[in-house]
Parts: C-alpha cells; structure tokens; sequence
C-alpha cells in the first residue's frame, strides 16, 4: 500500500490539488483553531489550509512523497505542519489532545478501520470534534474515484456505529459533484459525519 501511494504521489503535480476538500473547510471554518490532527494526509492540501487559519495541525501519512509535497506546499504558502511518517495505528500520539480531528477520504479494510476510529475517538479532547467525508458504498456505480471494493466504502449506519460514543451532528450519503484534481472528479456518492466528544 505504502508503494502505491508513493507512486501516486510521485508526480510533480498535485493529484488531489491544492485546494482543501470543500466539506472539511465548510466544517473546519465553524471552529476555533487549536490542535488538528489530520491521518491519511497525503499531499498536505487539508493540513496547510488548516495552518493557514491558525491550526496547530499534526498530520500523518505512509507515503514520503506524500509527505514532501505537503512540506513543500507549507514552505511556499508560509506555514508550519507537523508530519510524520508511517501508520496511523504505530502513532504513540496524546490521549484526549486533539481539538478537532479530519478524515478526508481516509478508507481502510474493516478490520482496519474499526481500530482506526476507535484511536481517533481516543485521541479527541473531550468537546472535540471529528469531521468525516468518504465515499459511501453507492460510489461503485461512479467514476469519480475511490476504492473498487465495497466492504472498503463507508455507509452512514456503519459510522453511526463506529462513532456511537460521539453526539452525532450530522452523518449523511450524498450526491456531490467532486473537483480534486486528477483522481477525484465528476459525480461522486460520499457519506459525511460530523461528531462531538
């Protein structure tokens, strides 16, 4: 997976530009800035903005391609971010530190991913909150982007599951029209859950 992302990200350009997802930012905006933490950061889009706007963002990725472009963006748009390296899970981050955490199209196998959420539920502070957007299982039926694979692809029930110790402040499945450069474009079937610790 580590070397699949590597190549993705490898090229000169950015493939999910560099602009933030439009969902984080409508979210990220209603909140006071303090301690973001972003995982499956990729190429840095969502992290610079959040730095931009006065977050101490932490963000964190297995791709260094990935990595170095979001430093890279960071330099030219005159903030700092944290990176690190690896996997998300392998992570010793604080417990109950993080003011805000975002999971921009951050899909994992089943197995994978329950552990996942249960570490971002961890990591919050209490009244912290999670912003989610994915692809919901519908996207199969779109050429947008995203896993081929259905189990990998989010419904709204299983993130109302999954989170069901956060007070739920909107989890919805949606049709969205997505323009995130090369690898996300076109009409897109995305679930989105925002919750509070």
């Amino acid at each position: 997976m580590k070397e699949f992302w590597n190549q993705r990200f490898r090229s000169e350009a950015y493939v999910y530009g560099t602009i933030p997802n439009v969902f984080f930012k409508e979210q990220l905006d209603k909140l006071q800035p303090g301690h973001l933490l972003l995982p499956a950061e990729g190429e840095g889009r969502n992290a610079v903005y959040a730095a931009q706007q006065g977050w101490e963002v932490t963000a964190v990725d297995i791709s260094e391609a990935g990595r170095d472009k979001a430093l890279r963006l960071a330099q030219i748009k005159g903030v700092e971010i944290e990176y690190h390296l690896g996997s998300f899970g392998e992570r010793d981050l604080p417990i109950s530190h993080f003011d805000c955490i975002g999971l921009v199209f951050a899909h994992f196998p089943p197995n994978m991913r329950i552990a996942f959420h249960q570490k971002v539920i961890q990591l919050l502070k209490p009244g912290g909150t999670l912003i989610l957007e994915g692809f919901s299982k519908e996207q199969l039926s779109y050429q947008s982007g995203g896993p081929k694979k259905e189990a990998i692809l989010f419904s709204v029930s299983e993130l109302k599951k999954e989170f069901s110790n956060l007070a739920e402040i909107e989890a919805n499945q949606k049709l969205i029209e997505l323009k995130e450069g090369t690898f996300h474009e076109g009409t897109a079937s995305v679930v989105r859950f925002v919750g509070r610790k």
